[in-house]
């Protein structure tokens, strides 16, 4: 998947400081206030892809609502696509694209009317709906389907069609909810390079939330992750990934009875020598960069003359970063 160069970005589309919702909760005659988000700080750039991760109940779709205006926020302030989040909503909401997880497409009106329909809402002529519309279903792989209702596409075409309904209007910035969940491998994998041309061939910056890591990694410029109503980390998914932890190198040894020797030698690039781990004949620990150590290691251990029946390296995943950072592992929560 292509990524963007960094270089070519331009200024904050979205800026948000302190940017907090507190819900009032009532059990009986007591009242009980609960932060679902405490105080985000963000900023995501002209051309950028940006992936919005957390686990369930960490303010993930409270900021998402609250940025989409959906949601009015009890403190703080923010800039989304040049409009002032609280001063100006309808600003916002129609320099915006919103596609949301559920979808907003009627399973009984036709496609082509209902992205004419959505455009009108936002101001422009039925005419300007239409061309727009339909240069959309052929940039969508969507050709031949504006005459069909989406309760008899695929899955994948329903999802391309929400997209197209909320590109319909030319937003800059759009805001994609989990938009590919559902969708088999296949229908996910098309969506990507969809998603992607998005930036690359309409200029669009897009903020994605997705519970798929895999997802993450091919398609956002940078990651930012929430917890407990903060955001806890913001970076490239390869700068993640580098600083959570080394590379996970697993040796398994001919003779069994040379694994303490070979572990000595692993265990001089780990990056916790504590942690070599031997079962049998496998030796294994986290080693940072393992690419670099291993020709040493390997001539080391032929001059001791320990012959291996395997050796692998495991890069660090998203998983891991998401793991060590909350505690907790997304495909759990997915």
């Amino acid at each position: 998947m292509k990524r963007h160069s960094p270089g070519a970005r331009g200024g904050p589309v979205i800026e948000a400081h302190g940017l907090a919702r507190t819900f009032t909760t009532k059990r009986g005659r007591e009242t009980t206030e609960v932060k679902a988000v405490a105080g985000v700080d963000l900023t995501v750039d002209e051309g950028e892809i940006v992936g919005f991760l957390g686990p369930n109940g960490a303010g993930k779709t409270t900021t998402l609502r609250m940025l989409t205006t959906l949601l009015s926020p009890t403190a703080g302030t923010a800039t989304v696509a040049g409009h002032d989040l609280l001063r100006d909503p309808v600003g916002v909401r129609r320099s915006i694209g919103y596609v949301s997880q559920s979808g907003s497409t009627s399973p009984v009106a036709l496609a082509g009317e209902e992205i004419v329909d959505h455009g009108m809402l936002y101001g422009i002529s039925r005419r300007q709906a239409e061309t727009r519309g339909r240069e959309l279903f052929d940039q969508l792989d969507l050709d031949g389907l504006w005459q069909r209702k989406p309760s008899t596409m695929s899955g994948g075409q329903r999802r391309r069609l929400d997209i197209a309904m909320g590109l319909v209007h030319d937003p800059s910035l759009v805001f994609l909810d989990e938009p590919t969940t559902g969708l088999d491998p296949q229908a996910r994998s098309n969506l990507w390079t969809h998603i992607s041309d998005l930036r690359e061939k309409r200029g669009s910056t897009v903020f994605l939330t997705t519970h798929y890591l895999d997802e993450a990694d091919a398609l956002c410029d940078r990651i930012l992750v929430i917890d407990h109503g903060s955001i806890v980390a913001s970076d490239t998914p390869e700068n993640l990934k580098r600083s959570v932890a080394g590379d996970l190198v697993e040796l398994v040894v001919s003779d069994e009875a040379q694994a303490a020797v070979a572990a000595e030698l692993l265990g001089h690039d780990a990056d916790d020598p504590a942690e070599v781990e031997v079962q049998g004949a496998s030796i294994q620990t986290r080693v940072r960069d393992a690419g670099t150590h291993l020709p040493r290691l390997l001539r080391e251990l032929d001059a001791r003359g320990i012959a291996l029946t395997s050796i692998e390296v495991r890069r660090p995943t998203l998983d891991d970063v998401f793991l060590d950072l909350t505690g907790r592992s997304l495909r759990e929560e997915a």
